[in-house]
């Protein structure tokens, strides 16, 4: 358990904050205080139950998946991070060795070298043994995940690095915890666009999902309008992202990512599909592996 006690929940495990409490009517601030202790004392069980819930599974990620000798895909995300250190527990403890990484974001490579793990940029053609990584959401029963929705900074590498890491590897686990497992995805599918004739780009796609989503260029700094602001985000590669935000459930996230692969100037989405892959559930207390075989919770 060295390896929760060591988790920073700021960088590894973000959680939702407890709702305020309001006055209400005439009750006197004494009672108002103790609820609101009350209150306090059940949100913090739960974010702790949360991380404990993410820890089991990433825990369970390394101990069934990881090798002695193995090149690791290292995920990015509240999950990967704890996957992350306990990864590094095992290499301390010596019941694993000849471990080599290869981070998908600066994150990870942070994280990874922190917990003592050797790492290695990604480079194409890197052959991967195993990549574990977060998702943003994961479509029930066919496992397409979608990825990218995390906040990065102009100059920092896009999802498609992480995405390369992911389709190079011969196993790859996402680890999430269980209201990240629905039936018809909604919110926003992030596509990575060339720089040039971007508006084109992004009224094509507009047009391809009209009714059903919103195109929002993402920005670099705080909130913007459509249009990303005074300063839209660019990646390292020199790309814009699009959030394409849909508004109702998507039917099949599979037929999306092949609509949008068409478009001239996508350069890649955050949609992973037709990978086989395992996701690794953390639901109430317990740890689920699915798979293709196997993608109903019970």
């Amino acid at each position: 358990m060295d390896a929760i006690a060591g988790a920073s929940v700021g960088s590894s495990a973000r959680l939702h904050p407890c709702p305020r409490l309001r006055r209400i009517g005439n009750i006197a601030p004494a009672t108002v205080r103790r609820r609101s202790r009350r209150r306090a004392v059940t949100c913090a069980a739960a974010a702790d139950a949360d991380v404990v819930g993410l820890f089991d599974a990433a825990k369970l990620t390394v101990d069934r998946f990881v090798e002695s000798g193995m090149v690791v895909g290292l995920g990015s995300g509240p999950a990967s991070g704890l996957a992350i250190q306990y990864l590094g527990t095992r290499l301390r403890r010596g019941s694993l060795t000849g471990i080599l990484g290869i981070p998908s974001s600066t994150i990870s490579a942070s994280e990874a070298e922190k917990a003592g793990i050797q790492v290695r940029s990604y480079e194409e053609g890197t052959q991967i043994d195993l990549a574990f990584t977060d998702a943003d959401v994961i479509e029930e029963d066919t496992l397409t995940a979608v990825i990218g929705r995390r906040k990065t900074e102009s100059g920092e590498p896009s999802f498609m690095e992480e995405k390369g890491i992911v389709k190079s590897a011969g196993k790859l686990a996402f680890i999430i915890g269980h209201e990240k497992y629905v039936k018809g995805v909604k919110g926003s599918i992030p596509v990575l666009v060339k720089s040039a004739n971007w508006i084109d780009t992004a009224e094509e796609i507009d047009d391809l999902f009209l009714g059903d989503a919103e195109v929002w260029r993402r920005p670099s700094v705080g909130t913007a309008g459509p249009l990303g602001g005074d300063f839209p985000l660019v990646t390292k590669e020199g790309h814009h992202v699009l959030d394409v935000i849909f508004t109702t459930p998507i039917p099949d996230l599979g037929k999306v990512a092949k609509s949008l692969e068409k478009i001239a100037g996508v350069v890649d989405h955050g949609i992973i599909s037709s990978i086989p892959s395992y996701v690794i559930v953390a639901l109430n207390g317990e740890v689920q592996v699915l798979d293709e075989k196997s993608s109903v919770m019970p």
